[in-house]
């Protein structure tokens, strides 16, 4: 009985620290809130990290896409909430700025940004997503 729980106990204990870890990894810096609508109309919100160049902010999509990235495809207009102001933007993709975007990522996010690089796989090919006001 003792080794049963043994060997219940320490996969539940590895899955827990996982998920402390990831949250402490994506939530310590700054997060925005990404808002797009699915196929039945409903809004979806993802948390994602932003990065700014040039006057413009940047979302980044890996190389394999994501369901947020597919929804932006597919309905053209987001809405994104950073710092309690909640806009409209278009999107365009710049795979060009790409090294560029993951490198101040890093240097933003630090160790966070190498842990979901580890745990997802590298971000090459990741696409940044310049992210442009709708009037």
């Amino acid at each position: 009985m003792k080794y049963l729980l043994w060997a219940i106990a320490i996969p539940v204990g590895l899955v827990i620290a996982l998920l402390v870890v990831q949250t402490l990894a994506s939530e310590r810096v700054e997060v925005i809130d990404l808002y797009t609508m699915d196929e039945s109309g409903e809004t979806q919100k993802t948390r994602l990290w932003v990065m700014d160049d040039e006057g413009y902010q940047y979302l980044r999509v890996g190389a394999d896409g994501s369901g947020w990235f597919d929804r932006i495809l597919a309905n053209g207009e987001i809405e994104v909430g950073r710092n309690g102001v909640t806009a409209s933007y278009t999107v365009v993709q710049r795979p060009e700025k790409s090294q560029k975007i993951n490198d101040m990522m890093q240097e933003k996010y630090t160790w966070g940004d190498t842990f979901f690089a580890t745990m997802l796989g590298s971000r090459e090919g990741s696409i940044p997503l310049e992210l442009h006001p709708v009037n």
